[in-house]
């Protein structure tokens, strides 16, 4: 994940705590079955962002019959300053939770997400009796090594620029925080480590969508999972036209095709 340059300034001090509402187009939402109600996807958006930067990816997968669950991660939707505060564990949970829930209700589970999205994908896979993986971008690697210095610097730079909106369509928007905080960067290094670790746990098929330009997560993080994989079938779609929020991008239609024959390769194969 390539973050901003940790810079030589002032330091932008976190505003005192208040109670926030979600915008709505940044709340949890669930999309019935409509002719595959053993079928459900649970889709996660990426750091710094919500719900309403996968919605369209859900809603064309759903449109294959199945159900889709999208969470609003622990600390994503309100403040930036939540998520200085959010540990990865809690964030690790909760995506564990969501996966359960819908493993109680259906008999087949696929998991899928975007960029940080993809790294808890990818962790829940190695712990839960999934179906299939759809990873975007996953992030299992920062681009600026200074990220790793996130649990000191913290401290010191309580936040960043913003890292939302690598979009190659003009017309698209990602609604996402306005600053990085991080306190965050440090949780999602500790998700991309346990997400990295268990990559050999894995043996659900897992669909890989790579964007042909990505500002955020770099190459190494894409060797990294392919080399990590050694027990699942794996797929690679490239996406030609998309950014890092592929999501919102040029090849939206391919991805959601794309992703709706790997549902139903993977149901057919379980």
């Amino acid at each position: 994940m390539r973050l901003p340059p940790f810079p030589r300034v002032r330091p932008v001090p976190a505003s005192p705590s208040r109670a926030v509402d979600v915008p709505e187009a940044q709340r949890p939402f669930r999309l019935p079955a409509a002719g595959r109600p053993d079928v459900a996807v649970v889709v996660l958006h990426g750091f710094t962002s919500g719900p309403a930067s996968v919605r369209a990816w859900a809603e064309g997968v759903a449109g294959a019959g199945c159900a889709v669950r999208v969470p609003l991660l622990p600390g994503h939707g309100t403040r930036w300053e939540d998520l200085a505060a959010t540990g990865a564990d809690r964030i690790r949970a909760a995506v564990r939770a969501e996966v359960d829930a819908a493993l109680a209700e259906h008999r087949h589970v696929v998991v899928a997400g975007i960029s940080m999205g993809g790294a808890l994908a990818l962790d829940a896979a190695a712990h839960r009796p999934v179906a299939a993986v759809l990873v975007v971008n996953p992030a299992l690697r920062f681009g600026n090594p200074l990220a790793h210095a996130a649990p000191l610097l913290r401290h010191v730079v309580p936040s960043l620029p913003a890292i939302a909106g690598d979009i190659a369509d003009p017309e698209a928007r990602e609604i996402a925080y306005e600053r990085t905080p991080v306190g965050g960067v440090a949780a999602v290094g500790r998700i991309q480590r346990a997400a990295e670790r268990g990559l050999g746990r894995i043996t659900a098929p897992v669909t890989v969508f790579r964007s042909a330009q990505d500002a955020v997560v770099p190459e190494a993080s894409h060797r990294a999972l392919l080399r990590g994989l050694t027990r699942a079938p794996v797929e690679v779609v490239p996406l030609p036209r998309s950014r890092h929020v592929a999501t919102l991008d040029l090849d939206l239609p391919l991805l959601i095709a794309a992703s709706r024959d790997a549902v139903a390769r993977a149901v057919r194969r379980d």
